[in-house]
């Protein structure tokens, strides 16, 4: 992937996390602040909507990290009020911020620790091709559908709200 691309990583990021902001505050007025539709699931072997909001910023979170040299970590994935939610999307925000993307991170392999003593390693090309951006989106995707399942008025407009200043008429 070319640097010019590569750069523009961290823009996806922040705007992709202003989305989940957004579906969180629409979910909240719908709610009318009552936080327990942070632990709605989809089906019972899926992880609850705060949790998808962890996954989503731990995304990012830990690009940001390995951009930096410093070792990847996840978020508490129990998010149980609306004020850890707020948290973890500003703070992933801010950690985005003066990233920079070096050509020769995309050359280094990166170990993922996958648990029960499984891992990936991949080059740093792959890791945000193969396993950052499609974790991410998947996360992200699952918490828009855990809020359209219970209710909240939202649409692909709502999910694709980072075109929206782009549209024109005529």
């Amino acid at each position: 992937m070319p640097s010019q691309t590569m750069d523009s990583i961290p823009t996806l990021f922040h705007s992709r996390l202003a989305t989940l902001e957004h579906l969180l505050q629409t979910a909240q007025t719908h709610f009318r602040d009552d936080e327990s539709f942070l632990q709605k699931r989809i089906v019972a072997d899926m992880l609850p909507f705060g949790t998808q909001i962890a996954f989503t910023c731990n995304q990012p979170r830990n690009f940001a990290l390995w951009c930096e040299g410093k070792p990847v970590n996840n978020l508490d994935p129990e998010v149980t009020s609306l004020a850890q939610a707020y948290k973890h999307i500003a703070n992933t925000q801010a950690m985005l911020v003066g990233v920079q993307v070096e050509d020769k991170k995309l050359a280094e392999i990166m170990r993922i620790d996958l648990g029960d003593s499984l891992y990936l390693e991949l080059l740093g090309s792959a890791y945000i091709n193969e396993f950052l951006l499609p974790n991410f989106y998947f996360h992200l995707v699952t918490a828009y559908d855990i809020l359209r399942m219970v209710g909240v008025p939202i649409g692909k407009r709502d999910y694709m709200m980072h075109l929206v200043p782009l549209v024109q008429q005529g």
